[in-house]
């Protein structure tokens, strides 16, 4: 494990502590939010449109009915992940003001994660026609994911020194691909192995469902152990007045003056963009793949795995890279690749697993770099003391709060009724987020905020 140890600079508990927030969050990003849970609420929202579960033979064209709104069985989980983040575009800011006046962060980024491995767990009774309650559930699952890492990530700052943050996130990171690896491994076995086991595929997705929330909730405990807390970095900000008032004051404080900080702000903006694409292509992949493609849940599974083992490598290459060129330059090489990757999918012939799986590596491969390392290089470009509010602006385009792209790929398959065209839709936010992220200068940004250079950016 010496490639995961942390940097002589870095305190040993609390790197850990750090780092399995990552391994713990995983269970339920890549178990639920990737694999299983976006196809399992389609098939529940057809069986009650319908009658029955659509196939690529016969599908379900039938609406649901969501306030007056026909809403397509195959678009409502990715219309509930665009109605989370919209409400986490208000909802996240006020946590991230929140976490910035407050001693004990790591108590409000451990309650969020227990909440939401409740409602992760809760999953395991979505069956029948329930998909009201999922569409519930994965509402307040992936709001509660992505309260916790606006405080998870500003962590970051506490625990690392600017020359070793990108080696920080991307161990991190990769630990966190360990770990949502194991638990679907475990996942797909029992998947696979249902008959044997005297259940139903369903009752076994519904068990893989509760596996990842109490993973999430259990694992949560050794970075509640092991983190420290600190005082707030900008003591002016905590003095009179309530804290709710003053959070959502701070809020609108850091809106106004945020164009004195041009290159944070472009910084944000490439980010929300090429993210929403990163995002959406995880979370649409076993649709995409079941619906589409025709594979079974078995093979999805199998592929993610694959995908999950080669970006745990991929995040460690990736720290490498950047440590030797930078984070910017590692960050745009990587949206190159995933420019070719949508395109490479509305190519992707039904039922050959060959090509679905070569797509899986080219994903694996700058998945888990590219995330670690924009969010380790965001971290150079925030005004101290505003570490938490930054990041909550920052987390709305985070893993599993996609909206642009969850919309467009939504509205695509539903205008077209297909999805291969909702795919190579997503194109268009990599070369928007490659376009803005190329008039990114960092070494300006971070005198903007007033930080230390790090040797290589």
């Amino acid at each position: 494990m010496g490639f995961l140890s942390p940097p002589a600079t870095v305190d040993k508990r609390e790197y850990w502590g750090f780092s399995f927030y990552d391994w713990a969050n995983s269970g339920y990003v890549t178990t639920t939010g990737t694999v299983l849970f976006a196809p399992y609420l389609t098939s529940v929202a057809e069986k009650a449109a319908c009658g029955y579960v659509g196939t690529t033979d016969n599908p379900c064209h039938t609406n649901l009915s969501v306030l007056g709104l026909g809403i397509s069985p195959g678009s409502l989980a990715f219309y509930v992940v665009t109605v989370a983040t919209l409400v986490s575009a208000l909802f996240l800011p006020v946590v991230g003001a929140i976490a910035d006046r407050m001693a004990n962060k790591k108590l409000l980024m451990c309650g969020f994660a227990w909440a939401g491995a409740v409602a992760a767990s809760c999953m395991v009774f979505v069956g029948g026609g329930r998909w009201v309650l999922g569409a519930l559930l994965l509402f307040i699952g992936n709001l509660c994911l992505g309260s916790s890492l606006v405080v998870y990530d500003s962590i970051l700052i506490d625990i690392a020194p600017p020359d070793d943050r990108d080696t920080v996130s991307s161990r991190a990171w990769a630990l966190g691909y360990a770990g949502g690896f194991l638990l679907l491994l475990v996942n797909l076995a029992v998947v696979t192995a249902h008959n044997a086991l005297g259940m139903s595929q369903g009752t076994a997705v519904r068990l893989s469902l509760l596996s990842a929330g109490v993973w999430w909730g259990l694992f949560t405990i050794l970075p509640f152990v092991r983190l420290q807390n600190r005082p707030p970095r900008n003591v002016e900000q905590v003095r009179g007045g309530n804290l709710i008032r003053q959070s959502f004051g701070q809020l609108a404080g850091t809106l106004r003056h945020m164009r004195a900080y041009k290159m944070t702000m472009l910084f944000l903006i490439a980010y929300l963009f090429f993210n929403d694409g990163i995002q959406t292509v995880i979370s649409v992949s076993s649709t995409y793949g079941e619906k589409q493609l025709g594979f079974e849940t078995q093979v999805l599974i199998a592929t993610i795995l694959l995908v999950q083992l080669i970006a745990f490598f991929g995040a460690l290459v990736f720290g490498r890279v950047a440590a030797r060129y930078g984070a910017h330059r590692t960050i745009s090489g990587g949206l190159v690749v995933w420019v070719l990757i949508v395109v490479a999918g509305l190519l992707l012939p039904a039922h050959q697993i060959l090509p679905f799986l070569t797509m899986g590596v080219a994903i694996g491969i700058v998945l888990g770099g590219t995330q670690a390392l924009s969010r380790s290089a965001f971290s150079q470009l925030i005004p101290k003391g505003r570490e938490a509010e930054y990041f909550s602006l920052y987390q709305a385009g985070e893993r599993g709060t996609s909206w642009l792209g969850t919309l467009l790929f939504g509205l695509v398959h539903q205008l077209t009724g297909s999805y291969r065209p909702a795919i190579v839709a997503l194109g268009i936010f990599f070369v928007i987020g490659l376009a803005l992220l190329s008039r990114v200068d960092m070494r300006r940004g971070i005198d903007e905020a007033g930080n230390t250079q790090p040797a290589v950016v």
